[in-house]
């Protein structure tokens, strides 16, 4: 037996209102021009960072979901050094890895300036807001040990691991 919590189940009306908070920006980004693929892209990069399994499972899902190819989805890792990567997803990738690596080196204002070339405010604003947000839920299901099923070839869950 675990001796976990699962902090979700235990709290609920917090995870509530985290789960309120992710639909918010969702819409909010959406109304400032960023499409779901770019978002996706984002809840990827940042649950790579963490090593965020759960989010991972369910954001490459998502992802594929919204347009994301499996080829970008794969070389995420490596995207400084892609060309799959257009400006847009090069300036919320370095935005999300910011957010996300706080230890780690910042963007100054010159790597903040040419970031902000190819976003608005509000594009900037919201790529923030949905870095913070999926760097909850990683730790969320970091912390609680979610479990993530074994899945066939076109994303199923086996039926021995669905709950």
């Amino acid at each position: 037996m675990s001796t976990r919590v699962r902090i979700d189940r235990q709290s609920p009306e917090v995870y509530s209102a985290m789960t309120r908070v992710v639909k918010v920006v969702r819409e909010q980004a959406t109304a400032a021009g960023l499409d779901r693929a770019l978002l996706e892209l984002v809840n990827m990069r940042v649950s790579q960072i963490n090593g965020c399994e759960t989010c991972l499972d369910t954001h490459w899902r998502a992802g594929t979901a919204a347009g994301v190819t499996p080829q970008k989805l794969a070389l995420l890792p490596a995207w400084r050094d892609s060309e799959l990567y257009d400006d847009r997803e090069r300036a919320a990738l370095a935005i999300a890895e910011t957010v996300t690596s706080t230890a780690g080196p910042h963007l100054d204002d010159e790597q903040y300036a040419a970031v902000r070339k190819d976003l608005t405010d509000d594009e900037t604003s919201m790529l923030i807001w949905a870095s913070i947000t999926i760097n909850s839920f990683n730790r969320i299901s970091i912390l609680s040990r979610h479990p993530v099923p074994v899945r066939d070839a076109d994303g199923r869950a086996a039926p021995e691991e669905q709950s």
